[in-house]
């Protein structure tokens, strides 16, 4: 059997001397098959007694999980500064500066690094945010996510995460074969092969320092003079030469016999100036043309190392200090230093070399085996650490079981938290990424999937502050929702510019992720951003939401439904559920009983966990309200007074019949949905707990929990009182909607409205007052709804006392109900039958009260109405008012209301005081 989560309830008032703390082990409560209920009113009581010790002894210290440093974790310099330093430091730094510089110019370089770094700061503004408000722990960038927006987005956004990691691992990976075989001379042919075989090698290079291999450029740039630098083998399109020079027809082939150079001009503000603007050409190593897209993929997916501080969460000392710290630190630093790269390269090297030799850096510098260490390391480096990341994001993902077996194996770790099986699972994948081959190719999937990953980062950022939540005070001060809505406008619009179709499959697959993860992802206890934006917005409505601006056209049932005994009642809670038009549904109780000061906790929170999952496995769209009073009908009265909120309050409550002998529970598991995602209570758990024996009323177990017949008929009069609408249901437990479903003699079954006023027989025309409209009003609205369209046909009857006006009162029954748009079959019955027992009749004759009826006048209502609805699903009636004298007559009104519906079917009694109904337009 499911337990319930230990509930821990607290207070924390400063100097209270009520309880602090206390635990109730709902385990036991549902545990014992043979002693439910004891068990609830008896819950750890041992639990209980440490609690009223700890109040006699002071309150304790407040229960908060307070973030030390962790013993032997890296600082800001080596955990965040330096692998974001070296990851941004990338292979765009030594092997793509050169063809960015050509393709765009210095002017355009520098816009598109500016806007990449400001896409890059605001999410690391958010980033920032994010990591200096609470606790870290592994996991990175998905942890903060998935524990700031809950399971559905941040499982979404991690696997996108996770996919961008891999790509960026294999772009480095790839970036530095293409350099290796400039050295090798084999040319392209063998790429693919290269890169897999050198990525399986890296996991054992250790990472060596890049600074100086990149001062040796600026020597060499200082010192070194004009010459010709020969233009790569693999840029076999400069070595294509025509077959036949006289007729070009004839094709081509590449020589590599030949020997091309460009020109190397040193520092000359000539070289600058003709480097200034844009000259798009193409691309060698895809052979496709270049645009802004494309060089503003390269450039971004150079500069996408921003989350590998964050991916170290788990091994940094003081997480929420050091990544907003280093990040930003090492943003600026990268940046200044791609803007001077990018200089020295306008100024020193012609068009020609830039565009046509990727490793210009290399081939120009005092001696080529600097850079290529440059590039090995920073290549090394940065595909560890993309690797690592994105093995992090993989390995927190299978421990929070989002995915449930998929990602089982990921959760696998030796020794002291390795994750050594999410290591293997992401080289499988990168190797996968590789046989796309050029590394302009997986630039641009790389570019998509960051920067989707980063418009998640400030989605998340901007929902916390947007929804006000009082717990999100990150230490980091300098973000705001501006900052945040600019990152998620800045990374949306860049996606479409680099390549829209991917952009959108991306999104689209985002989407999709969500929506599994929302319905299968496990029930987390990090909660949920969407809970918060709920919050946030209802109440924002709710203010809207003037009581004082209703209208009648936009009238609809918001109901009050006071349930004794859901085991005996829970028809009717399913049938009000299909009455409620989408209006509000509020299930109400009252438990007997009185606040002991001496008790340590609400009895009512003790049960209250079992009503909410009833209403789950009824699949119910309602609230639940459970109030405590020594007198039921006070607690009624606080139910009505007080259930809803602002202008969502009840204005119709709805009683089940105060019967002389209560029914029995007839509540069974089969009745119920199977176990759901958020159920915390087993089904059987919560049929047990409402089946059992001292759940019954008082007649059967003495325990005067039941309501008396004399409040019960008080209770009647206090709704009235409130200016409440007043329904009483009765025989609710013969409705049986799978049997209704299955149909009558493969025909619909009826839902029947008998508007007639037994207090004023002499009016039972058209001239319908308040109530009556209501009643009609009621049955429509079921009518309506999805559940009851299908299976059953609205009926209304009119009587008449001659045979006369029969023809005349359908024309007229007919032309209101199209007036009044109610798709109804009309019906006229005689009924001089039954009036004759009224007794005599004036004109202004004032109102009968109910309980001077004559008893054979109701019992011939009650024959008419069994006589021709026999094949109904379900009658509503006109309610008699409750008699002034409740004391008095509360006996003799609730046997007459018996009298009036014995054998029928189930049947709801209304008396309406709300004007409902609207023929305007």
């Amino acid at each position: 059997m499911e337990m319930i989560d230990e509930l821990d309830i607290r207070n924390d008032f400063p100097g209270s001397t009520a309880i602090n703390s206390i635990h109730i082990n709902v385990d036991q409560a549902v545990g014992n098959e043979n002693e439910p209920r004891e068990r609830i009113r008896n819950l750890d009581e041992d639990a209980i007694n440490r609690s009223r010790a700890a109040a006699a002894s002071g309150p304790p210290s407040p229960s908060l999980d307070l973030q030390t440093a962790r013993p032997g974790g890296l600082s800001t310099i080596s955990g965040v500064f330096a692998p974001v330093a070296l990851s941004m430091f990338s292979i765009l730094l030594f092997m793509r500066m050169g063809f960015v510089v050509g393709q765009l110019g210095f002017l355009m370089t520098v816009m598109q690094l500016l806007m990449a770094y400001c896409i890059v700061l605001l999410t690391v503004l958010s980033l920032c945010a994010i990591s200096s408000n609470g606790a870290i722990e592994g996991g990175g960038v998905y942890y903060m996510i998935s524990r700031s927006l809950g399971p559905e987005f941040g499982g979404a956004i991690g696997v996108l995460f996770f996919v961008a990691n891999v790509f960026s691992c294999a772009l480095y990976i790839s970036g530095f074969t293409e350099a290796l075989l400039n050295n090798i001379g084999n040319g392209r042919n063998n790429l693919k092969r290269y890169c897999q075989i050198l990525w399986a090698k890296t996991a054992l290079i250790t990472f060596i320092v890049i600074s100086f291999c990149y001062s040796t450029y600026i020597f060499t740039v200082i010192t070194t003079g004009a010459k010709n630098v020969t233009i790569p083998k693999t840029n076999t399109n400069a070595y294509m030469v025509l077959n036949n020079i006289s007729d070009p027809s004839a094709g081509s082939h590449i020589d590599y016999n030949q020997t091309l150079t460009a020109e190397y001009t040193g520092f000359s503000f000539h070289s600058l100036s003709d480097n200034m603007l844009t000259n798009y050409t193409h691309d060698y190593t895809t052979d496709k043309p270049v645009d802004f897209a494309l060089m503003f993929a390269i450039i971004f997916s150079g500069v996408t190392g921003l989350m590998a501080g964050a991916n170290m969460s788990g091994e940094l000392a003081r997480p929420n200090v050091s990544i907003p710290r280093g990040t930003v630190q090492a943003v600026f630093t990268t940046f200044f230093v791609y803007i001077f790269t990018a200089l020295m390269m306008a100024a020193t090297c012609s068009r020609d070399l830039l565009q046509n030799n990727y490793t210009v850096m290399l081939d120009v510098n005092v001696s080529r085996w600097f850079i290529l260490v440059g590039i090995f390391s920073t290549t090394v480096f940065s595909s560890l650490s993309n690797l690592i990341g994105s093995s992090r994001v993989l390995n927190r993902l299978s421990q929070d079981k989002l995915f449930g077996i998929l990602l089982r194996p990921a959760s696998i770790e030796i020794g002291d938290k390795n994750p050594v099986v999410s290591v293997f699972i992401s080289w499988i994948f990168v190797v996968l990424v590789l046989s796309i081959g050029a590394m302009n190719k997986i630039a641009k999937l790389t570019s998509i999937f960051f920067l989707l990953s980063y418009m998640g980062v400030n989605i998340a950022t901007l929902a916390l502050e947007l929804t006000s939540a009082p717990n999100f005070r990150p230490t980091f001060k300098y973000f705001s929702w501006q900052t945040c809505t600019g990152g998620v406008i800045a990374t949306a619009t860049m996606m479409l510019v680099v390549d829209s179709a991917m952009s959108a499959l991306a999104i689209v697959v985002l989407l999709v992720l969500i929506m599994i993860l929302h319905y299968q992802a496990p029930v987390g206890s990090w909660g949920s951003i969407s809970q918060a934006l709920i919050y946030h917005q209802v109440r924002k409505y709710l203010l809207l939401l003037d009581v004082r601006k209703e209208h009648v056209k936009y009238w609809r049932p918001q109901i009050l439904l006071c349930v004794s005994r859901p085991a005996s009642a829970f028809q009717l809670m399913d049938f009000v559920n299909d009455l409620k038009k989408s209006g509000l549904y509020v299930i109400g109780h009252v438990r007997k009983g009185a606040m002991d000061a001496q008790e340590p906790i609400d009895p009512l929170q003790q049960v209250f966990p079992y009503w909410l999952s009833l209403i789950d496995y009824l699949k119910l769209k309602a609230f639940v309200e459970l109030t405590i009073s020594n007198n039921i009908r006070i607690g009624l009265q606080q139910l009505m007074r007080l259930s809803g909120l602002g202008a969502m309050k009840p204005n119709t409550v709805v009683l089940g019949f105060h019967e002389e002998n209560p029914r029995e529970a007839t509540l069974q598991e089969q009745q119920l949905l199977k176990d759901l995602r958020y159920s915390k209570i087993d089904r059987s758990a919560v049929v047990e707990y409402f089946t059992a024996g001292d759940y019954m009323p008082t007649e059967l177990n003495g325990n005067m929990e039941r309501i008396g017949s004399v409040d019960y008929v008080n209770a009647l009069k206090d709704v009235l009182h409130m200016t409440k609408n007043l329904c009483v249901a009765r025989h609710f437990y013969k409705l049986d909607k799978e049997a209704l479903a299955r149909g009558w003699n493969g025909q619909k079954r009826f839902i029947d409205v008998w508007p007639v006023d037994l207090q004023k027989p002499g009016e039972t025309g058209l001239g319908w007052d308040n109530s009556s409209l209501f009643l009609l009003q009621l049955a429509c609205i079921l009518s309506m709804s999805s559940r009851w369209r299908n299976i059953a046909r609205l009926r209304v009857f009119i009587c008449v006392n001659s045979l006369q006006d029969m023809h005349r009162r359908e024309k007229q029954l007919k032309m209101m109900l199209d007036a009044l748009r109610i798709k109804a079959e009309s019906i006229v019955v005689p009924w001089d039958h039954v009036v004759c027992h009224f007794g005599q009749q004036t004109e202004n004759m004032p109102l009968k009260p109910t309980t001077e009826l004559p008893q054979p006048y109701v019992t011939a209502f009650n024959d008419m109405i069994r006589r021709y609805s026999a094949e109904a699903a379900l009658c509503f009636l006109n309610l008699p008012l409750p008699p002034d004298s409740a004391e008095m007559d509360s006996e003799k009104y609730l046997r007459l209301l018996r009298i009036l519906t014995d054998t029928l079917p189930p049947t709801m009694m209304v008396h309406g005081l709300s004007l409902v109904i609207s023929t305007a337009l």
